[in-house]
């Protein structure tokens, strides 16, 4: 009787080590090896409040540049795709707990985030432009902002290149009130990124704005996963390759900006 209870016992604690390998493990085995939040489901975390990147359209659909890359990206990788909302705030943290596989929410590769994070290749690619009325032919580079007045939020890193380009700043809330103090001429330009700009213009058609020059240097945005799934940022680099290739990435940037931002 004893080397039986000794034997059950010793399944007992077989079978309990097995389960906990089992949660363990980061991810299901039925994922390729990459190590997946749920098997045969690529989790992707998005604000949903960030138009035209990530937000809901008037039927509540979760919709937008983002969303409709990932869903491309999901069906390349022969995976489905499962989005989780979530504050930007808060959106590294639950990457890092392991609640996401991944995040598509116009994250910008920088040194700082590539010291902690591993990339795919880039799906968007930006730069800043001085966005100025149609008739202003005083402005053309951003030499031309010595002693002019720009209309610049108070966080916005594009505040900083004005005042570095000799600008007077007029303090805004954000694009909508620039664009209102342009059209009524009391500052004489704004600085901003150019989706910005296309996703204005592809909305509302003849804006009476236009870009007057642009930054040299580009901001990069792509998928970021941890440094243990850096083999799952390598698939969705394998899979935007395809979708650069087939046109897919190029359509969607021409119904969300009316123009290429893929490269």
């Amino acid at each position: 009787m004893t080397s039986i209870r000794a034997f059950a016992t010793a399944a007992t604690a077989s079978i309990a080590l097995l389960v906990l390998g089992a949660c363990s493990s980061g991810g299901s085995d039925d994922d390729g090896g990459l190590g997946l939040v749920t098997g045969g489901t690529l989790t992707v975390a998005t604000e949903g409040t960030y138009r035209p990147f990530s937000y809901h359209d008037d039927s509540g659909e979760l919709v937008g540049y983002d969303v409709e890359v990932a869903e491309a990206v999901a069906e390349k990788l022969d995976l489905e795709i499962e989005f989780a909302e979530t504050q930007w705030d808060a959106i590294f943290a639950g990457l890092d707990a392991g609640r996401f596989d991944t995040i598509a929410n116009q994250v910008t590769i920088t040194p700082e985030r590539e010291e902690q994070y591993a990339f795919s290749a880039p799906y968007t690619v930006s730069r800043g432009a001085i966005v100025v009325t149609e008739d202003n032919a005083d402005i053309s580079s951003f030499e031309d902002l010595t002693g002019r007045t720009t209309a610049q939020s108070l966080t916005s890193n594009w505040r900083d290149l004005a005042e570095e380009s000799g600008a007077d700043i007029e303090n805004v809330e954000g694009w909508a009130q620039s664009v209102a103090l342009l059209r009524d001429g009391r500052v004489d330009a704004t600085i901003n990124d150019t989706l910005t700009y296309l996703d204005y213009v592809n909305e509302n058609g003849e804006s009476g704005l236009k870009i007057a020059a642009e930054t040299d240097e580009t901001s990069e945005s792509a998928f970021v996963v941890t440094p243990e799934h850096e083999a799952l940022a390598e698939e969705i680099t394998g899979a935007l390759d395809e979708l650069r290739a087939d046109g897919t990435l190029a359509e969607l940037s021409e119904k969300y900006f009316g123009d290429d931002v893929s490269e």
